[in-house]
């Protein structure tokens, strides 16, 4: 058998570097909810991101970057606690610029107001693109495997609460509908 040629070798190389850089994005999009950084969110989406959440309860679709970040900005704030975690990624190379993926993920949610707690599972199937050779996520559905939700009788004695620190402040007044997510 012939040892395959330095473009061969190449080619694979830049194959294994994108999926990387996909996986690392994904989890950079995790991390960015979880933290409520708008800013870093905003460079891992194209401009003409769009998605479409579809949960126990609630569908909730964003046909565009902008009206996406304002939904996280305002579901994302200093009364809520989130974890989300995504697993085995599955990432395929369309081409040089376009690529799709399949991530399961985990999250919990706390909302302090309605003492609500969600925990789920879910997959989401991505399409991905490359602008100025990086690549971004251009389009995000997700659809739940379980979702849980309960009213908690006592709230969690939470001992670290990045949002409560970091987070937007709500006002006094707000009130959350669980079916947006949001707090109006």
């Amino acid at each position: 058998m012939a040892a395959p040629d330095l473009s061969t070798l190449a080619r694979e190389l830049q194959r294994l570097s994108d999926i990387e850089e996909i996986k690392r994005l994904r989890a950079a999009y995790f991390r960015s909810l979880d933290t409520a950084n708008i800013e870093e969110l905003a460079e891992l989406l194209t401009e003409d991101f769009s998605c479409l959440c579809v949960g126990g309860d609630y569908e909730y679709k964003a046909d565009s970057k902008a009206e996406f970040l304002s939904m996280t900005e305002n579901s994302f704030h200093q009364e809520i606690v989130t974890q989300h975690n995504g697993h085995g990624p599955e990432i395929d190379l369309v081409d040089e610029e376009h690529a799709t993926g399949i991530v399961y993920f985990h999250d919990q949610v706390y909302h302090f107001r309605s003492k609500e707690f969600l925990m789920g599972t879910g997959i989401y199937r991505d399409r991905y693109r490359k602008v100025e050779g990086r690549w971004k996520i251009a389009y995000g559905v997700y659809e739940r495997i379980y979702e849980l939700t309960e009213i908690l009788e006592r709230e969690p004695h939470f001992t670290a609460h990045y949002l409560g620190k970091h987070g937007k402040k709500l006002p006094e007044d707000a009130t959350y509908d669980s079916k947006t997510g949001e707090y109006s």
